[in-house]
């Protein structure tokens, strides 16, 4: 069971790490503050890295949308949360529709069809 859930973990931390680096981004001001700015290099590649070793036995199309729905759902809620961006009731149902169709995506078989003999 673990080994089927670990690229699902990685993915998941890839995602996380992707909220982190795009608010670093935006708090490295075009990358003239150090401090934000290595953040954002360290987790850009971690992330990355991640989302690499995930897509060795997740399908790419579906571990790359869960991996931009997850960090992007989080980066929003991280501005809201920190006063960065307003808090709205429709951002945060919209929201959770990204997070549900990633939930969706993870639910859905990842077997590969075997294709049907030529005749």
């Amino acid at each position: 069971m673990l080994q089927r859930s670990a690229p699902w973990l990685v993915l998941l931390a890839s995602a996380v790490l992707e909220a982190v680096w795009a608010t670093a981004l935006g708090l490295s001001d075009g990358f003239s503050k150090p401090l934000p700015t290595v953040v954002f290099l360290v987790t850009a590649t971690l992330s990355m890295l991640g989302l690499g070793l995930a897509i060795r036995s997740i399908p790419l199309g579906t571990a790359y949308a869960i991996w931009v729905g997850i960090g992007a759902a989080l980066t929003v809620g991280w501005a809201m949360a920190t006063g960065v961006e307003p808090f709205s009731v429709l951002k945060l149902l919209f929201i959770a529709g990204i997070v549900g169709c990633a939930a969706g995506l993870k639910a859905l078989p990842t077997e590969k069809k075997q294709p049907a003999p030529a005749s």
